[in-house]
Formats: structure tokens, C-alpha cells, sequence
């Protein structure tokens, strides 16, 4: 049955208005914008069998941590549920601090899957890998995100002794992890995103560095090449390095390191992937080496986990921890310690109130306790505080605050050691002999992408600059744009004097302050944003954080768009000297291809009569066309007979069902057009810009369907045929959606940070 925009608009009155029943007797109430309530009432809020939500923000929160609290009874029996759950409700309620979306969309409810992501062990053998896909699936059904390491599959073309063939190698597994990903994200709340690492000295490493290449496959995966200090030794010095085969633990082959690492520049100056982690580093921060190392991560790179554990993450939002004094803005340490302390306890009943989607998971979780308390916010507190991001004060003010965060984060998991005990591989953990004493958790500091949470707050994503000044939101129904500018600028603005329509105006069309007459030079240098900052400060703000960070940090590095592959080297080795973990990079433009186009007018000439197509000739000629989809290789044959263009032939490589039937379906009503006289122009006008769940990056543009590469393949035949294009770019309109591509659900613009993809309109990420 379906709901009218006026029951749908009614009943979501009711919720943001209405009288609640679930919620605590006492009124406090979050204040949250009107992005934020749209996010929270698209992704998170409690909906009925219509999809219309049923509970406000207040109600969400108290079922929250109504749920949690409950966890106090198993530890001490005569809690007073209610007046802990009024403590946990007050610390989401006024923003001061949020737990992962898994935990604000499932707690309290029939799911109960408290978990972000989940790293899952994958050894050289059949029923080992096919038993990791069944557990990715279920995983993903669940809501998680998963992580690997595809180091332990021997190469492609090594001997399989137990059927006398030759293996595939890990890639090729890597594809069949893809489908069952693609196909199990279909339903559910949030996708699945899957993490894929493989070590440098594996055979197989060239074809993993290029894997993405090939259009269309692995697009459900991060990629990271895992570098070891092996590796980079032989970078610096200039040498060879060897390849091992995991199956023997021999030598069979030797690379020019130098020539490999450039090899994943270049890929990344395409792409933005693979990445790269420094495994050496993420084991010499694993807690508990005794149980194995470390091979891999979660989807976004900052929780390096052994096989089977779990993030579980929640962040501070550093925007409310400033204080002013005398009319001077100061770091509230007072109050931040007593939010870390209170933060500690939700995520560690976080633990206890999971119901994890595998035993083994559970198993793993209980015995180490790991937790990641993380912040977002950090540039809105740099702003109040008066300094510039790209500056030593701002480097300095990261340092000494998250090493402020990591020691209270310790000093509250100590204390929750003597209550209820310490993790039970305790013993056999680096912790033993440090000057904590016990402690609850085997980690306690993360810095994880905060995405759709930092929406929720209102606040900058993680420790990432303000991405843009303003955002240009687009009416997907009516195609009203308006321009959202940020909040403190506004502020600044009115308080300075300088605020004024003309200005935000001329926002609205850059993304960033740099070139907009009229704004303070010091209020330029205040407000920089993303790409107003060089890569180095990029990385040096990342090393500063993760100096006093147990896990790792979650953190693009942006390059603007004429950016060097020599460039990405640089950062590259900068991040390696600084003692960074991992570093993922976006260039602006790599993953786009959107501009803001006009249509061209056309003579409206209405048809009169009946149309019949021509016949089709029995020969034709054509040419054939590979364009990478979502859904997989797209193979698109336009074909003519004396009068031009008559028909299109869409075949979708290897993939079938609906993705290949559509794509037949819609060549074999083109040509129909085509046949009947229709107009190339308004065909592909018809085609252009549909979009599909399955968006894909490539080479600088991207599909957003399997009509729209109909549409971009017509185009580039019409172009080659004529010299011209049927689009035409509008001067003066083109914002900085030249920056990044469209949201595939909402088409706002989206941003590339915290080693993940956002939408700040809709609250789209690329895992939930």
C-alpha cells in the first residue's frame, strides 16, 4: 500500500510534534537542523509498515540508551537503570557524543547488532574461503562491514595438489566475494563494504594494484596494498625485494621495489585506490601479539583487528567542548574528561548488549574488549579557538588534546577494570607492565569516519577541514537548488560585519573562501577547506593524532586536480617518515565526471500520424564499445544503415539476469527510436543521468546506470560522427561540482573524506 506525500508529510509532523510514549519524563530535547532531522528520519528513525517514522530524535535516543543502561544490572545488580539510561540520554541528547550508527539504529530493537565492521581470516584453502563468504554475508545482512587479507591465497597458476589443476589466485576469489556482497546489499538499512588487503610480497601484487582497472569488478571493495617495512627499505635504498608464495613460504621471484611503489601511485592518482597500510606499524601497536598479527582492517582502515573482532566505535564531538572565559575560547579539559569517562562506559555496554552475527565474533569481542573512542568536530573547535587548520598552533592543539583523550580514555577503562574486571586476555596483553594497571579494554582510541553521526551533530566529519563553505542542495523532485552555508560561518560573518546576501551568494559558487571579494583576509585563512590545504598539512595532522591513537586514522589526504602522480609519491613517503599507519588520498576530479549542463533547445514538432520504423537492412556496420557499469562490463554495438545510427546492441559480459535483460531491453528500444526517426540528441537526453544503486568511478567519470553508459556511448558516437557534443556547459553555473560526482540517492554533491564517501544532504555513505 502506498503513502500520499500528505499522510507521508502528516504523520512525520506527528513524529517531530507529536506526543511521545517511549521517551523520559523529563524534556531535553536535541537541537538538531533540518539536515539533521532528514538524515535521522531517512536512515535511523524507527519506521512502520509504510516507511513513515514513528519516533522522534528524543525517542531514538532514549530507546538507546535505555538499552545499554540495562547492561549496568549484569555488574551491579541494584543499578538504577533509569537514572544511568537519563545520564547516556543527556550525553547524546545535547550532541557531546554519539556511538556508531549501527548502535543508534539497532539498539532496543529486534536486530540488536551494535557492530560497525568486522575482520574475518581467510586461509589457502577451499572450504576456508567459501566458509569466510558465508560469514561475509551474514555479516552484511546484519549491517556490518568486513575486512581481509587475501595475503594467505597462493598465487594464480600455483599447483592445486588435490585435483592435479592450477590455482586462480586471489583476485579472481576476491570477485566472487564482490557478487555475494552485491547481491546480499540489496535489502537492509546499510550496505555491505568490504575491505581487501594484500601484501606487498606476494606474487600476485601487480595484478592486485591494477585490479580496479578492469571497470566494473570489485566495486563493493577498498582496496589497500599492505607495505612492509621490508618494502619500503628496499624503496629508500633502491632495490629488489622478494616475492614469497604463501603456500610454500618460498621465494619465487624478485620486483624492483621502486618500480612496484610507483605502480601504486599511479593507480591511486587514477582512483584514489589502493590505498596502503604499513603492516610492520599496525602490529607494533597490536595489543595482544601473542594471539597473531595483524593482517588486516576494517573497511575504512582505522581498526587494525585480529581474526573475528569487531569495532566498536563512537565519537566526542569537540564543537561543544569549548569554553569561553573573558571572551576568549579555551578547550573545556574539565568537562571533555568527564564526556570521555561517561563515553568509555556506553561503549564498553556496547559489548555487553551486542548480539554479535557470529559466535566466533562474540568469542573474540568478550575476550579483548577492544573499543575506539574517537571524535569529530575538530575543525569547528580549531575555528572557535581561532586557528588556522594548516598551522604548527593546530598541530600542536591535536597532539596534546588526543593525548589528553587517550590517557582519560585509559584512567576510565582502569576504573571499569576494578569494577567489573579486566578483558580476559589481559594477561597475555602489552598492558601488563604499563603504568595503567588493569584495564578493561585491550584499546580504547580510534579515529573512525563520522560521516552520517557528524550530520546528526551538526559538526565537521572526524579531524578532516571543513570540506566546503557552503553546500548546493538540489530538490531531486522539484529541481530547486538552494545553497546551505556553513553555520559558524554565518556567525563570524554577522559578528564581523561582513554578512550580507551578495556574499553567500558567491559562496554558493566556490568551494572554498579564497577568491570571494569581500571576506577578510584572517576570516579566509580561518574557514580554509579541503583542497585550500596542502597535502603535507593533510598528513603532518594525521601523524599528530595518530601519535596517541591505539588503532589507527581515518583520514583522506585531498589533492586538487592537477596534481602530479610525483605528488602522491611525495605524500606517500611523507606519510611513511611521519609514522602514519595507513593513508588513503582522493584527487579532485579522479572519481567524477558531472558537470552542470543545459540542454540544448530543440524545435518542439509534434508528431502527427502513425510512425513506422524503417526495416533493418540485412547487413550493417558498426562499431563496438566496453564501458565499465556497476552491474559489470557493458558491451554497447552501434550499428547504421544508409540513413545513420539504427540500432544499438547492449550486452552485459559475463553478469545476467535483470542488470543483463534491462540492458537488451533498453538497446532494443533505442533502436526502435533510432528507426523511427527519433533524434539521437533527445535519446540520449532521455538516458543521461538515470541513476542506479550501483554508481562506478572510472578515469574520471562516472556511470551512474547501465542507460547512462547507453547514453555516454551514444554521445561519443554522435561527437566522433558530427564534432559535436549534445551537452553544453553553462558558464558561471559550475559551483565546484567539479570536485566530486553526485549522490547516487539524492544527486547532491558528495565528499571524499575520512577515508570514506559522504553526502552531507541525505547522509548516503558508501556502507550505510
Amino acid at each position: 500500500m502506498k503513502t500520499s506525500p500528505e499522510e507521508t508529510k502528516s504523520a512525520k509532523k506527528k513524529v517531530r510534534k507529536g506526543k511521545r510514549t517511549t521517551a523520559p519524563p523529563w524534556e531535553i530535547e536535541p537541537l538538531l537542523s533540518e539536515n539533521s532531522l532528514r538524515v535521522l528520519e531517512r536512515r535511523y528513525l524507527k519506521k512502520n509498515e509504510k516507511g513513515v517514522p514513528i519516533e522522534r530524535p528524543s525517542d531514538m535516543f532514549w530507546r538507546v540508551a535505555l538499552n545499554i543502561a540495562q547492561v549496568e544490572k549484569k555488574y551491579h545488580p541494584t543499578s538504577n537503570t533509569p537514572q544511568v539510561a537519563r545520564e547516556f540520554y543527556e550525553l547524546m541528547g545535547k550532541l557531546e557524543f554519539l556511538p556508531n550508527s549501527p548502535t543508534l539504529m539497532n539498539a532496543g530493537r529486534e536486530l540488536q547488532q551494535l557492530s560497525a565492521c568486522f575482520v574475518l581470516p581467510i586461509e589457502d584453502s577451499m572450504d576456508s574461503i567459501f566458509e569466510a563468504i558465508k560469514n561475509t554475508a551474514l555479516i552484511h545482512k546484519s549491517g556490518g562491514g568486513t575486512g581481509f587479507s587475501f595475503s594467505r591465497i597462493r598465487p594464480k597458476n600455483d599447483v592445486v595438489k588435490t585435483t592435479q589443476g592450477i590455482s586462480s589466485g586471489p583476485i579472481s576469489f576476491m570477485t566472487v566475494f564482490d557478487a555475494a556482497t552485491e547481491t546480499v546489499k540489496q535489502g537492509g538499512t546499510r550496505r555491505g563494504a568490504n575491505m581487501g588487503i594484500l601484501r606487498t610480497d606476494h606474487p600476485d601484487i601487480l595484478e592486485f594494484i591494477t585490479a580496479k582497472e578492469d571497470t566494473g569488478r570489485l566495486n563493493n571493495f577498498n582496496l589497500s596494498v599492505g607495505l612492509t617495512e621490508g618494502f619500503m627499505k628496499a624503496v629508500e635504498g633502491g632495490s629488489d625485494y622478494p616475492l614469497i608464495n604463501p603456500r610454500t613460504n618460498k621465494e619465487v621471484k624478485r620486483l624492483d621495489a621502486r618500480t612496484v611503489f610507483k605502480k601504486i601511485v599511479e593507480a591511486s592518482w587514477k582512483s584514489g585506490e589502493p590505498g596502503i597500510v604499513f603492516l610492520d606499524r599496525l602490529n607494533k601497536g597490536n595489543p595482544i601479539p601473542s594471539l597473531g598479527k595483524i593482517e588486516s582492517t576494517n573497511p575504512c582502515g582505522e581498526q587494525p583487528l585480529l581474526p573475528y573482532e569487531s569495532c566498536n566505535l563512537g565519537s566526542i564531538n569537540l564543537s561543544k567542548m569549548v569554553r569561553y572565559q573573558d571572551g576568549k575560547a579555551l578547550i573545556d579539559y574539565p568537562h571533555l574528561a568527564k564526556v570521555i569517562k561517561l563515553a568509555v562506559r556506553i561503549l564498553d555496554d556496547v559489548i555487553d548488549a551486542n548480539r554479535f552475527p557470529l559466535p566466533e565474533i562474540k568469542k573474540a569481542t568478550l575476550a579483548n574488549r577492544k573499543i575506539g573512542l574517537g571524535l569529530m568536530g575538530f575543525a569547528d573547535m580549531l575555528i572557535q579557538l581561532s586557528i588556522p587548520y594548516d598551522s604548527d598552533r593546530a598541530l600542536k592543539v591535536a597532539e596534546e588534546l588526543m593525548e589528553f583523550i587517550n590517557d582519560e580514555s585509559k584512567k576510565a577503562s582502569h576504573e571499569l577494570a576494578e569494577e567489573r574486571g579486566e578483558f580476559p586476555k589481559f594477561d597475555k596483553s602489552i598492558w601488563v607492565d604499563s603504568p595503567w594497571g588493569k584495564l578493561r579494554n585491550a584499546t580504547t582510541t580510534t579515529i573512525a569516519p563520522t560521516g552520517t553521526i557528524s550530520i546528526i551533530a551538526n559538526c565537521s566529519s572526524g579531524i578532516e577541514p571543513l570540506y566546503a563553505i557552503s553546500y548546493i542542495r538540489q530538490h531531486i523532485l522539484d529541481d530547486e537548488k538552494m545553497v546551505e552555508v556553513n553555520p559558524i560561518f554565518i556567525e563570524v560573518a554577522t559578528s564581523e560585519g561582513f554578512y550580507n546576501e551578495e556574499i553567500i551568494q558567491e559562496i554558493g559558487k566556490r568551494s572554498s573562501l579564497k577568491e570571494v571579494p569581500g571576506v577578510p583576509d584572517h576570516i579566509k585563512k580561518l574557514f580554509v577547506t579541503a583542497y585550500d590545504i596542502s597535502p603535507e598539512w593533510h598528513i603532518k595532522m594525521q601523524a599528530a593524532f595518530q601519535k596517541h591513537v591505539d588503532n589507527a586514522v581515518s583520514k583522506t589526504v585531498n589533492f586538487p586536480r592537477h596534481a602530479t602522480a610525483q605528488d602522491i609519491e611525495k605524500a606517500y613517503l611523507l606519510a611513511y617518515k611521519e609514522g602514519c599507519k595507513g593513508i588513503t588520498v582522493y584527487r579532485e576530479g579522479s572519481r567524477e565526471g558531472v558537470l552542470t549542463i543545459e540542454k540544448p533547445e530543440k524545435d518542439k514538432k509534434q508528431p502527427r500520424g502513425t510512425i513506422t520504423p524503417r526495416p533493418r537492412p540485412y547487413q550493417t556496420r558498426g562499431t563496438t564499445q566496453k564501458i565499465g557499469t556497476g552491474c559489470g562490463n557493458l558491451y554497447i554495438t552501434i550499428n547504421e544503415d544508409e540513413q545513420g545510427p539504427n540500432e544499438i546492441f547492449a550486452l552485459m559480459g559475463k553478469s545476467g539476469g535483470c542488470p543483463a535483460s534491462q540492458a537488451e531491453a533498453t538497446g532494443r528500444l533505442v533502436s526502435l527510436a533510432l528507426r523511427s526517426g527519433v533524434d539521437m540528441d533527445a535519446v540520449i537526453e532521455q538516458l543521461r543521468g538515470i541513476r542506479c544503486p550501483s554508481p562506478l568511478w572510472s578515469d574520471g567519470n562516472i556511470i551512474l546506470s547501465c542507460s547512462d553508459a547507453i547514453a555516454k556511448a551514444l554521445e561519443q558516437y554522435h561527437q566522433s560522427m558530427t564534432g559535436k557534443s549534445s551537452q553544453r556547459m553553462v558558464p558561471g553555473k559550475k559551483n565546484f561540482s567539479g570536485i566530486c560526482p553526485e549522490c547516487p540517492e539524492c544527486g547532491s554533491l558528495l565528499e571524499f573524506g575520512e577515508g570514506c564517501v559522504t553526502c552531507r544532504h541525505c547522509g548516503y555513505t558508501r556502507c550505510s
